[in-house]
């Protein structure tokens, strides 16, 4: 039997994928509402594919797939988020996820996504695989938003800042100090040529880095 693990802070949408995916016959569903659980489970247990969500209370969807890579290298992950690819499925992907699909997606591509992958496979749209190219390519002058400039934990802190989060509720949620969150945030405004943090702010709503 094969044994997914859903990572999603909303009841609603665990339930709407458990129900999707009890329907095929080989698959047995489990899920976690925050990255903590996950994490306990993803210990104890085998998991043939973990289906994860960005957005989760306390520690992160990017940060648990950091984990899951140094760890637990084998488990491959499907990243299933409200954001758009052109954001963060390069970003991902190269995190180490199998795989980036959106919510919006039809409940039929993403059993075949997960059916490629199980198989061996990553599944990428046409769409990231051009944008993979674009920022991959040798003396490509196309342009990117400024946020690839910086390192996935930076661009962590970018997106916490950009939900309106202190210093020091960051450092909390984060378990580092807040000293080391104000030179994170010196770093991210230095790369992306920014002054303050609503500017961050900003920058992070505009270009649909925050839901």
């Amino acid at each position: 039997m094969i044994k997914v693990l859903i990572v999603d802070d909303h009841a609603i949408v665990r339930r709407g994928l458990k129900e999707l995916l009890t329907d095929e016959p080989d698959i047995s569903v489990f899920e976690a509402g925050d990255a903590e659980l996950a994490g306990e489970l993803i210990r104890k247990d085998r998991w043939d594919l973990i289906v994860l969500d960005l957005d989760l209370p306390g520690k992160s969807g990017l940060q648990l797939l950091d984990e899951v890579r140094r760890d637990s290298r084998s488990i491959p992950v499907l990243v299933l988020s409200v954001y758009p690819e052109e954001q963060f499925a390069v970003r991902t992907l190269r995190a180490g996820a199998a795989g980036f699909m959106s919510k919006d997606s039809a409940a039929e591509d993403l059993v075949a996504a997960i059916r490629r992958i199980l198989s061996g496979g990553k599944h990428i749209s046409q769409n990231v695989a051009e944008l993979l190219l674009v920022q991959t390519s040798a003396g490509s002058d196309a342009r990117t938003g400024l946020h690839e400039k910086l390192s996935d934990r930076e661009f962590e802190i970018l997106r916490l800042f950009g939900c309106g989060k202190t210093v020091s509720v960051i450092a909390r949620e984060l378990s580092i100090s807040v000293p080391t969150v104000s030179t994170y945030r010196a770093r991210i405004l230095q790369k992306m040529e920014m002054k303050t943090t609503a500017e961050l702010i900003r920058y992070a709503v505009q270009n649909r880095l925050v839901s």
